[in-house]
């Protein structure tokens, strides 16, 4: 009778496992509870580390290039009395830092792998999970 139960536990799990490979994605969610190392817990019971985790420009900072084509506003130099307010121009490609880095209690959106345990971290969700 053991045999019995062993088979049908291993019947169920195949069915199981050929009911997942059939999913192309997997989307799930997770909240932010530690920034340096990143890692993310999905549904109270897993935390994933660095290492399972593929970020989009939507979840970390990068640098981009941009074209500028704007003066600053007029301001009075802090230390000196005499000195008159100034402008300064700003034109030409720049490069800037897009400061979109994932915080502690940002909710996220992933997609697992499929028969990985790597995730693509997508976007955030608005809010704690």
């Amino acid at each position: 009778m053991a045999d019995a139960a062993g088979l049908v536990e291993k019947i169920k799990r195949a069915a199981i496992e050929a009911q997942e490979a059939a999913k192309p994605v997997h989307i799930c969610f997770g909240e932010v509870v530690c920034e340096a190392p990143l890692r993310i817990r999905m549904e109270q019971k897993l935390t994933l580390g660095e290492r399972q985790l593929i970020l989009t420009g939507n979840v970390m900072d990068y640098v981009t290039t941009v074209s500028a084509d704007w003066e600053t506003t007029a301001q009075e130099d802090a230390g000196a009395e005499t000195s008159a307010p100034h402008i300064h121009r700003i034109t030409g490609k720049k490069q800037v830092t897009v400061h979109n880095g994932l915080h502690v209690g940002e909710g996220v959106v992933m997609i697992r792998q499929q028969e990985g345990q790597k995730f693509l971290v997508l976007d955030r969700t608005g809010g704690r999970v």
